[in-house]
């Protein structure tokens, strides 16, 4: 057990990340549940990858302007093509997500073929690196949740899906490239799972301490235990997730 792992410097950046990344995907992630779209942010953050592995082959700096484009562009044209399928073809929508993420998936494949980094390039995009995270990285994605939070806040009830979509993209652009495909795919949908079925302000309340808590214990056990963090926190907001489930399960048996 390693318990020099435990120092702030490390994990305090990597938490706030964390929340960052709860405060958008947890009303988000219930969004998507309500409208049954569940795996649409996966397959938008595996494009988004996507689009960092493409433009990465040109040597371009990880954290470079072009990247940050790139990455954007093809979230946004993914989330135009998403919303252009539910219109067209509701009926086969969810089969249509999951072949698109496949085709993702397998482009990042081929695209870091040739490349000697290529596995740890791919196991970066897919669990993430949020304990590398530094304080300046943060500023970029607070600007991009508050921008988020505020559309919610005062346009929520407008939005079409396709300005719904787009706004999904612009998150999942910011979070993927800090803590990885599955981190966000889990920010988004466990933390809807686990509040389920509650009034909609207890339901986010309930979400959001579902995700903060699971990525706390998350940090803190990947560190003593010196495994993946972001694999460990995915395990840890689901179990969190499952524990408030059964909790809630149990109340209602015993009244």
């Amino acid at each position: 057990m390693n318990i020099e792992g435990l120092e702030f410097s490390i994990l305090g950046p990597a938490f706030i990340a964390g929340l960052l990344i709860l405060a958008t995907h947890v009303p988000l992630g219930q969004e998507v549940l309500r409208r049954g779209i569940i795996f649409i942010d996966l397959a938008i953050a595996q494009i988004a990858g996507l689009g960092v592995i493409a433009v990465s082959r040109f040597d371009w700096e990880t954290h470079g302007w072009e990247v940050q484009l790139a990455a954007v562009g093809s979230a946004l044209s993914a989330a135009l093509v998403l919303a252009w399928l539910e219109k067209h073809y509701q009926k086969y929508q969810e089969a249509l997500i999951g072949v698109i993420f496949v085709l993702a998936a397998t482009a990042s494949l081929l695209l870091l073929a040739d490349n000697p980094h290529g596995g740890e390039s791919l196991k970066s995009l897919l669990v993430g690196q949020i304990l590398w995270i530094t304080w300046e990285q943060l500023l970029p994605t607070a600007l991009v949740t508050g921008f988020i939070l505020l559309i919610l806040l005062f346009f929520k009830q407008r939005l079409n899906h396709p300005g719904f979509y787009f706004l999904l993209a612009v998150a999942v652009t910011s979070s993927v490239q800090l803590v990885g495909v599955y981190l966000v795919f889990a920010s988004l949908i466990i933390p809807a799972l686990g509040s389920a079925g509650l009034g909609k302000r207890r339901a986010l309340l309930a979400g959001y301490l579902i995700g903060a808590a699971g990525y706390g214990l998350g940090l803190i056990v990947s560190s003593l235990i010196d495994l993946p963090s972001g694999a460990v926190i995915v395990w840890c907001i689901a179990g969190i997730a499952l524990a408030f489930k059964l909790m809630k399960i149990s109340e209602r048996f015993s009244r």
